[in-house]
């Protein structure tokens, strides 16, 4: 239990201390470098207030059975694998809802195939392609071809087909797309609106990753720690 709590508690401080050692390592070329040398970048992507639409993100959830995947890294795409299991282990007459949050490293998740592509998503956070065992030019969890995946149930077009309700921390939006802008030669701002345009129809973006486990815990469901 304290491995899992002390590993989990890394993984959340990292966001910024990994970003800062990348660039120390030279991954600067791939636009992380100096992006948090400059104050005021997190607050900037946390200034604005939720909606009041914000707190309607879960009302569709439906079952007795709740669970929330809090995802903080693509992790294969474990988390959304996660989400299925729960589903899928049912008993019979048994209902259950599965919600996954989006934050941190595993955002991009959130964004179709061209933003990979344009931002070199997966050169930059080391995410391979489980179709082509390379690093991934698209995003390997949306629309993937059959049988590349664990399952094909846990891509996120199959979950969203499911009723698993996904959001997308915009946080975490905010400062990677700034983060990667470089990568395809444009402004943070330029980045940002791209990235934002690009959500997968379907998800919700959050006012942060944070809130939307806390929102989902609140509405009843079991946490469930995603990697």
């Amino acid at each position: 239990m304290s491995t899992t709590m002390g590993h989990s508690t890394s993984g959340r401080r990292s966001f910024l201390g990994q970003l800062a050692a990348s660039a120390a390592a030279g991954a600067g070329v791939l636009g992380l470098g100096g992006m948090f040398a400059r104050p005021g970048t997190l607050a900037a992507a946390t200034m604005d207030e939720p909606s009041p639409d914000s707190e309607k993100w879960l009302d569709g959830l439906k079952g007795k059975h709740r669970q929330v995947v809090d995802a903080y890294a693509a992790n294969d795409g474990f988390p959304l694998g996660f989400a299925h299991n729960f589903l899928a282990t049912q008993g019979p007459g048994q209902t259950a809802g599965a919600v996954v949050v989006l934050r941190h490293f595993a955002m991009p998740i959130a964004v179709g195939d061209d933003i990979w592509a344009r931002y070199k998503v997966g050169e930059t956070f080391k995410i391979t392609d489980p179709a082509t065992k390379a690093i991934a030019v698209k995003n390997p969890f949306y629309r993937p071809p059959k049988g590349v995946l664990l399952s094909d149930d846990m891509s996120v077009d199959r979950l969203l087909q499911r009723d698993v309700i996904i959001g997308a921390c915009n946080v975490a939006l905010t400062v990677i797309s700034g983060m990667l802008a470089g990568n395809a030669g444009v402004s943070k701002e330029a980045a940002l609106a791209e990235w934002k345009a690009a959500v997968i129809p379907g998800v919700v973006m959050l006012p942060s990753g944070v809130w939307g486990v806390n929102r989902a815990q609140e509405k009843g469901c079991t946490y469930c720690a995603g990697g």
